[in-house]
């Protein structure tokens, strides 16, 4: 086993270790910091993946930004209800039964492919992922209708929430 296999499999148990922490800690704020744990769990994998760019927007939007926009709303909002009601759902074991069969599910599907015995190949020298990206993109034979569509979508939203947000006097 490599250096870089080990690495992962104790980022991975990490994450998952963290991410279970998210879904079962009854205080929020907590819950709250154990995603930003999970979240930067995920950006080391982008990186051990050779996707630096994708990791480092991992880093900069997921937790950067939405992780302590979170936190804060939590510590702003959640002060008053946290002692006049219940912090966890009296059904949470429909969930995990849930979870669990979704678990099994996938491990039934995947229990005859190959992919787990293969490694990635080799990225070659002078390979720039940021501009294949970017011309991944915009190219009209690629990814341009879903990111023109998103942008539409994301543009329609700011648009609301000013309108929302607007008073009239």
């Amino acid at each position: 086993m490599t250096a870089e296999q080990i690495i992962f499999l104790i980022v991975a148990g990490v994450t998952l270790a963290s991410a279970l922490l998210v879904v079962t800690t009854r205080n929020l704020v907590h819950a709250a910091l154990w995603l930003v744990a999970t979240l930067f769990g995920v950006a080391i994998i982008y990186t051990i993946l050779n996707a630096g760019f994708i990791a480092v927007v991992q880093v900069v939007v997921y937790i950067g930004a939405i992780a302590i926009l979170f936190i804060f709303a939590v510590m702003l909002t959640r002060r008053e209800l946290r002692d006049n009601t219940p912090q966890l759902n009296k059904n949470w074991w429909s969930g995990a039964l849930v979870a669990v069969l979704t678990f099994v599910g996938l491990a039934f599907l995947l229990q005859g492919w190959s992919g787990f015995s293969k490694t990635a190949a080799a990225i070659p020298s002078g390979f720039d992922a940021v501009a294949e990206l970017g011309n991944q993109l915009v190219s009209p034979e690629a990814y341009v209708l879903p990111f023109e569509v998103a942008s539409v979508l994301l543009l329609a939203a700011m648009v609301g929430a000013v309108y929302v947000a607007f008073t009239r006097k």
